[in-house]
């Protein structure tokens, strides 16, 4: 499904769902960079126990940013990403597990998505190169400037993509920055760091699920656990909501659309490369000392609390009189199946149903409508009763037609709004605009072109004046410069054919008339609406991926070679008979190997990234799987109006033949490029604190090659296998950094062994239910939330999880201080930095809420530490942990454990020979205690109360 299409309704009709996070921002002190303390509460008044990081979503950004310069080479990308990560971490905290997960293999019927994305991302990315190379050829022909044309290999994001040597360079990197935080970083102490790969089979958020899922079938799990996961796609809160954990968080960056991009060719803002007209760039700032700065701010991250949608689903879904006993949780799991037929990764949308139509709440009123003839549920942990589905489809067939009609109207009606607003616009436009030295320019832009000043303004007027009377030929409309002659820059009339509405694109199947069964599947899939026996096909396909994506949601993959064979749908009424259909799939599937999936995805031109002999194969005509390569290929718009929302009619990939033109190439593999084909698996990390960490040297030390049990009272109820690792981080050995500008680990004492999910027979099933002990969270909306999506006022998320924080405001005489002490055009420490120094309209939590009778004090001593300038509670690790819920939590063996180690544990223990967060301590050359002088101005102190409330 469309992610910002779903997340824009999902927002609007459930507003409380969101949170805006609140982020404590690193400070800076006479140069030095003083990193987040994650070890102390978190701002945010919630305590996240596990932190799952979905990579995809953090490698793209960082690779190839849409809103800033993209990094120069593969370091200050991977420079980037661990900025990102400890961005994230500083916001979420997590005190149990930090768990990693880069996409590896995928299944099948993904492969065909992928497959899709990255021949369209070639395609895109040639034609803009073209596109660009036309455009500067034009302007420099016409006297323009434009800025030297970089020489710089054009970064292929394809390269993200298991198999490849970036991906592996990523792993690498990953496995120094867990054992540098580990080593340094006091949030890290207690924490379980585990690693899945690109080498790891599987979707990253799919890995993520399946470990959450086998560790909640474990008798040791804690059913109260926190979870928050990082990431942006909106299926991950369908499986959120899988996991029927009662406390679980989404955090993403916030969606912002339309943020400004700089022009491809004069790197200016405002304008597209089709649009650039090669203008000298305008001077920012007194003495353009602001010309490497952007218009735009660090993105804002929020929290997406699926507590609360389950407080606005159960409302909603709850239903009277039913023949059966109401469960929300069943219920939620029909909600989940129901959102897959407006579309999702691996198959088409049925035709009549856009989510910007309306069609989730469509579907759920025709659902309660049916479900009284139903007789029960649709779903059942993963597992679709067919009878009842054709019953809901049969429901929305009969409205199909009247759909159809109404999207007709409602596009007409849109563009007919849309042309009259343009003739609006046309029509308010001054009937003549003075150019030269007259023409308006913005407060402020003064400078740009065009705004010279005349040397005899008088003689300008009057010749401007005596050429509009003189000369019939010109138009009223036309503008001049200031020596007189007409200017080809402003004021021109528009022409006639220019005044319509943008042409529409062809639409040969058009739904809104009758006959539209018949035309759609001639024109989709080239047979006659008559032939029942492929519309049958087409249907028993569709039902079979349906039946197998639910699967992957709540059990795991159920055939790793399973695909939809069709790139459309079928109609909602064409499921018919449906309920006899068999919805099994073949057992003992093996993923494909890295290599194998590069060849199923890839285009011919991204075949650098594969050995010379496999590349061959997608180049050469003589190639017995050339058709599989096209170098070129139709995209059906679908009745859409962009290109990157029609259908890519690539041809599909024959597994078989695949495979047996792999088996010629296989032996000219090295030694190296058979290491990145091979399956990996995923990794744990601990540090010197971590009750397992002596148990790791144990087993590393008696050298053990038999898979031993993880003791789950040693990591807080997490089981599984561990083995040891070839390449294992040991302590006292050295850590080799793989990017230049950082150190090596001299002092390393983190150690990390291979880890294995528990295993389960093929046929087991995971139940998706509540487990027994787990408590709901308290409810939190109110009489006046179910109202706020339709009151007509703009929404605005609360702060935080504390629905009672009150807003930190500072008066006049603080911002002024701030001004003195916070200069305005600090530049921070560089692009990729997160730590710059925060301007001086900061809206952020640098100060404290103000405590009763207490006016705000600004920090203005600038050498003292800024995480010491106020008195907070003490860290987490010498606490009790916090108690979310109502009553005392039980004491498990693990806590009890941590509690008694963390009771031994003193922060003097902890500042090591690179000082707090991995970052040198400052000289102090006047005694007393670090960053302290022995005189000066005192300030004082707040009471240690603080704004955290443990009780």
């Amino acid at each position: 499904m469309g992610v910002p299409a779903f997340f824009r309704w999902l927002s609007r009709k459930y507003p409380s769902i969101i949170v805006n996070c609140v982020e404590e921002k690193p400070k800076e002190c006479n140069g030095v960079k003083i990193p987040v303390d994650a070890s102390k509460p978190n701002p945010n008044d919630v305590e996240f126990d596990n932190l799952y990081l979905d990579m995809n979503g953090i490698i793209h950004p960082c690779t190839h940013p849409e809103d800033k310069p993209a990094p120069k080479n593969e370091d200050e990308m991977m420079v980037a990403i661990f900025e990102y990560i400890d961005r994230l971490f500083s916001i979420v905290r997590p005190r149990r597990l930090l768990y990693m997960a880069i996409d590896g293999v995928a299944p099948r019927a993904k492969m065909n998505q992928q497959r899709s994305r990255r021949f369209r991302a070639s395609k895109e990315g040639m034609e803009a190169a073209i596109e660009k190379q036309r455009v500067r050829e034009e302007i420099l022909a016409k006297g323009g400037y434009l800025p030297p044309e970089e020489i710089k290999e054009r970064f292929d994001s394809n390269c993200i993509t298991p198999g490849t040597e970036f991906m592996d360079n990523l792993a690498k990197c990953l496995r120094y920055y867990i054992a540098d935080r580990l080593n340094n970083d006091p949030g890290w102490k207690n924490l379980t760091v585990i690693l899945s790969d690109a080498s790891a089979p599987g979707e990253g958020e799919h890995k993520i699920m399946d470990y959450i899922r086998r560790q909640r079938a474990q008798p040791n799990h804690d059913p109260n656990t926190h979870h928050c996961l990082c990431g942006a796609d909106a299926d991950l809160i369908m499986l959120g909501l899988a996991t029927h954990e009662p406390n679980f968080t989404i955090i993403r960056e916030e969606f912002k659309p339309n943020k400004p991009k700089p022009c491809g060719l004069c790197n200016q803002f405002g304008h597209d490369v089709k649009d650039c007209e090669g203008l000298p760039r305008e001077k920012k700032g007194k003495h353009d000392e602001l010309a490497d700065s952007l218009p735009c701010a660090e993105g804002e991250f929020i929290f997406l609390r699926l507590s609360i949608l389950r407080e606005y689903l159960e409302r909603e879904l709850t239903m009277a009189s039913l023949p059966f006993t109401f469960d929300v949780e069943r219920s939620i799991d029909d909600w989940v199946f129901m959102c897959f037929f407006v579309g999702n990764d691996f198959l088409p949308h049925l035709p009549s149903l856009e989510i910007r139509e309306g069609a989730i709440d469509r579907l759920v009123n025709i659902y309660k409508n049916v479900v009284h003839k139903t007789g029960g549920y649709l779903t059942e942990s993963g597992y679709v009763n067919l009878q009842r589905v054709q019953m809901i489809m049969l429901a929305v067939g009969e409205v199909e037609d009247s759909i159809f009609k109404k999207r007709k109207d409602d596009e007409d009606s849109f563009r007919r709004r849309q042309k009259e607003k343009r003739k609006r616009m046309k029509r308010d436009q001054p009937s003549f605009s003075p150019g030269g030295i007259l023409t308006p320019h913005a407060l402020g832009s003064r400078s740009s072109p065009g705004s010279q000043v005349a040397s005899n303004p008088r003689q300008a007027a009057y010749e401007m004046r005596m050429q509009n009377n003189l000369s019939p030929s010109v138009s009223p409309n036309t503008s001049f410069t200031s020596d007189g002659s007409p200017s080809p820059r402003g004021g021109i009339k528009r022409k006639v054919e220019d005044s319509d509405s943008e042409p529409e694109p062809e639409d040969n199947v058009r739904l809104w008339e009758a006959g539209w069964k018949q035309r759609y599947y001639k024109n989709k899939f080239d047979v006659d609406a008559a032939d029942e026996k492929f519309r049958r096909k087409v249907v028993q396909s569709y039902v079979e991926g349906l039946c197998w994506v639910l699967r992957y949601y709540y059990q795991g993959c159920a055939s790793w070679k399973w695909y939809y064979p069709f790139h459309y749908a079928p109609f909602a009424s064409d499921f018919e008979g449906i309920a006899d259909m068999p919805s099994d799939f073949e057992k003992g599937t093996k993923p494909f190997k890295p290599l194998e999936q590069l060849m199923g995805v890839f285009p011919a031109a991204s075949g650098n990234f594969l050995p010379p002999s496999w590349r061959k194969l997608m180049s050469d005509p003589d190639s017995s799987i050339i058709d599989f390569y096209p170098e070129d290929f139709a995209i059906d718009l679908n009745g859409k109006k962009y290109a990157w929302q029609g259908v890519a009619l690539l041809p599909f990939v024959d597994e078989r033949r695949l495979r047996a033109a792999l088996e010629e190439v296989y032996p000219d593999l090295t030694p190296e490029e058979t290491r990145r084909n091979s399956l990996g698996g995923d990794v744990l990390f601990v540090g010197k604190h971590h009750p397992l960490h002596d148990f790791i040297l144990e087993l590393y030390k008696t050298g053990s090659t038999e898979s031993v049990d993880v003791p789950p009272e040693l990591c807080h109820g997490i089981q599984g296998k561990f083995s040891l690792d070839e390449e294992a981080v040991l302590p006292d050995q050295v850590v080799c950094s793989p990017i230049p500008v950082l150190k090596d680990l001299t002092h390393n004492s983190v150690i990390s062994i291979n880890f294995k999910d528990p295993q389960f027979a093929e046929d087991y099933i995971f139940k998706a239910v509540m487990l027994p002990g787990a408590r709901k969270p308290a409810p939190v909306l109110k009489p006046s939330d179910w109202e706020k999506s339709s009151n007509g006022r703009q929404w605005k998320p609360q702060l935080g999880f504390n629905r009672d924080r009150r807003p930190v405001h500072l008066d006049p005489a603080a911002f002024r201080a701030l001004g003195h002490v916070m200069p305005r055009g600090s530049s921070g420490t560089g692009v990729y930095s997160n730590a710059a120094p925060p301007p001086p309209t900061f809206q952020g939590n640098m100060y404290r809420p103000l405590l009763r009778g207490q006016a705000q004090i600004p920090k203005l001593m600038s050498n003292v530490r800024p995480q010491d300038s106020w008195r907070g509670p003490p860290p987490l690790f010498q606490q009790q942990r916090f108690d979310r819920g109502v009553g005392a939590e039980p004491l498990l063996p693990w806590n009890r454990m941590l509690q008694t180690q963390n009771a031994a544990f003193q922060p003097n223990q902890y500042q090591m020979l690179a000082g707090p967060g991995g970052y040198p301590p400052r000289r102090d050359d006047r005694g007393g205690r670090q960053g302290y002088p022995r005189e000066g101005r005192k300030y004082p102190l707040p009471p240690p109360s603080g704004r955290y409330s443990w009780n």
